[in-house]
């Protein structure tokens, strides 16, 4: 197998010896986990690798386009949810594989053998329990250490293989979107872009399955995909790109439509910008994993300056503490369910007043514009018809999202106004009960100050209901001007109301989900500060235990050891570690 196959791009040594000091501490410290973390970041520097994470919904296409733009049909593909496992494909001499598992280091495999340990089929839920998987293929695309990873889709009916690709968001570089001409972008999608482009500013999109549309639907979908793109997550000069992997792979003499653009353009990421993604990359890596340290050590040298006793109390204080929060938590749950049936009959009654003030202004705009609109008559007035409902509709229901948004987020902040209270009074009865090791609490919880869930909203065009058929083609080329109008007035009217009605029950239902999935991330963080807070303190007083029991030089020793390497944590000057809040 090749594994040194990579050419390196000008990384400092400065910068690979902090990473490799990085390690030396996290092991002399014990935190093995960041140690390897730091070992492995360290060699992906010194190769020059960074990676393109191939990201979307399950079915797009990603393993079939990631194997089209290598050149080899290495990775599994199907006609089901196949990918389970991140998987990184690389530049190698000769196409191979290797795979890493959770009890052990890397194995080559035969790349006959990879669906058994990627697959969702052969490897459900990655019983398995691999941790990596990396495929070399010898394709220039490659070979100047850019590196393109396969990740479960999102959406899957695996739970598991969400949280694989939401746990590898940190580690991306730049994000190769797969989206689908048909359906088109999903709000589930739209999410995790923003996720990644919070992360990273080097984003591609690909509209894959070009050829299963004609030319008209698909420039209606790259179109649609654009304005949601520009007007949902404020991104500017979108790189999207019309491919089909499919024809591709196979050769077929299909147009190439965006193919050449899309090869080029990451083609131009790895020549102009690789040196600088594995530069961020490196930066980004050692400011986490010291972080991490650093807490490590700070818990490890407050443990052992507590008596062992004190220690133990502290932690079936916590016990007790999380125990009682779930309580707590779970009768709020109870009271919630009633506040929320009141804001969800709020969210229906704003969308009805809306509806009675919509449909006929609507209605009327929409009778208006056909008439002054310049196809005479025939099916081009009926395509005119349908465009023209699907304009006025999407701009009357943005208004009206414009105007419902902030006084939906009101009415949820007011109702969240009592739960923050009682979250703030259980607090402060823990902070005042005398229990030691619970002044790592906050205070208070800050006031909400709106929804803690973005907005997954994306509206349906339901072009299926607007009744085009051969028949209804063939009664409009023998209607006159004056029958069309009327004809094609009333479908469009029907559709453009079936529109509205549908597109605003969307927005009521996002709303709820809104409002609900706000209130569960508020309960989970509380959940997990008091989590934090028990297992950081059993971790730290095991190994205190350990050291006092050797007795008082053991832990002079010991203590003298971790602020020796705090010392040479900060000797490091790693941006973002130091508090500065002293």
């Amino acid at each position: 197998m090749d594994r040194e196959v990579t050419p390196r791009i000008g990384t400092e040594d400065a910068s690979e010896r902090r990473l490799e000091r990085l390690a030396r501490l996290a092991r002399h410290a014990g935190e093995v986990a960041v140690a390897e973390e730091a070992r492995a970041l360290s060699e992906r520097v010194r190769e020059g690798l960074f990676y393109v994470a191939c990201v979307g919904q399950f079915k797009r296409g990603k393993s079939t386009l990631i194997n089209a733009l290598v050149g080899i049909p290495v990775l599994p593909a199907g006609v089901v949810p196949v990918t389970a496992v991140v998987t990184v494909v690389r530049y190698g001499r000769h196409p191979s594989a290797r795979v890493r598992l959770a009890d052990g280091g890397w194995s080559a495999i035969a790349l006959d053998r990879l669906a058994d340990f990627v697959s969702e089929e052969r490897n459900p839920g990655n019983r398995k329990g691999v941790t990596a998987v990396e495929v070399f293929v010898p394709s220039p695309l490659l070979a100047s250490g850019m590196c393109l990873v396969d990740t479960p889709g999102i959406g899957s009916v695996f739970g598991d293989n969400t949280e694989a690709t939401r746990s590898f968001v940190p580690h991306v570089d730049a994000a190769l979107v797969v989206l689908g001409a048909d359906p088109p972008i999903s709000g589930e999608e739209l999410e995790l872009v923003r996720e990644i482009a919070a992360r990273c500013h080097q984003l591609l999109f690909a509209l894959n399955k070009a050829d299963k549309i004609s030319g008209p639907e698909l420039g209606d979908a790259d179109r649609f995909t654009r304005r949601i793109l520009e007007e949902r997550l404020g991104l500017r000069d979108v790189r999207l790109f019309e491919v089909s992997a499919k024809e591709r792979l196979s050769g077929d003499a299909g147009p190439e439509r965006g193919w050449p653009a899309l090869v080029e353009a990451l083609d131009s990421l790895a020549r102009r910008s690789g040196s600088d993604l594995v530069r961020a990359a490196e930066e980004r890596g050692l400011e986490h994993l010291a972080d991490r340290l650093r807490r490590h050590l700070d818990e490890r040298r407050a443990a052992l300056c507590r008596p062992v006793e004190e220690s133990e109390r502290r932690i079936e204080e916590l016990r007790r503490c999380v125990e009682q929060a779930r309580l707590a938590l779970a009768d709020l749950d109870y009271l919630f369910a009633a506040e929320q049936d009141r804001l969800a009959r709020a969210f229906a009654e704003l969308k009805e007043r809306f509806l009675r003030d919509t449909r006929a202004k609507a209605r009327a705009e929409l009778l208006d514009a056909l008439r002054a609109h310049p196809a005479r008559r025939g099916p081009a007035l009926r395509r005119a018809a349908v465009r023209l409902a699907l304009e006025i509709a999407t701009r009357r229901l943005d208004a009206w999202l414009r105007e419902v948004e902030p006084a939906s987020r009101e009415l949820y902040v007011r109702a969240m106004d009592r739960f923050v209270e009682l979250a703030n009074g259980f607090l402060e009865r823990l902070r005042s009960s005398g229990t030691p090791g619970l002044e790592g609490l906050p205070s208070s919880v800050p006031p909400e100050t709106g929804f803690r869930w973005d907005s997954r909203l994306f509206y349906k065009d339901l072009f299926r209901a607007t009744g085009e058929g051969p028949f209804t083609w063939l009664i409009d080329r023998l209607r006159t001007r004056r029958s069309s109008l009327a004809a094609c007035g009333e479908a469009a009217s029907r559709y453009l109301q079936l529109l509205i009605e549908t597109n605003a029950t969307r927005i009521e239902n996002d709303l709820n989900e809104r409002v609900l999935e706000s209130r569960r991330r508020f309960a989970y963080e509380l959940r997990a500060l008091l989590d934090d807070l028990v297992a950081s303190a059993s971790r730290s007083a095991e190994h205190a235990r350990s050291v006092q029991a050797r007795g008082r030089a053991a832990v002079a020793q010991e203590l003298e050891h971790l602020d020796a390497l705090a010392a040479q944590l900060d000797d490091l000057e790693i941006t973002g570690t130091r508090d500065t809040s002293a």
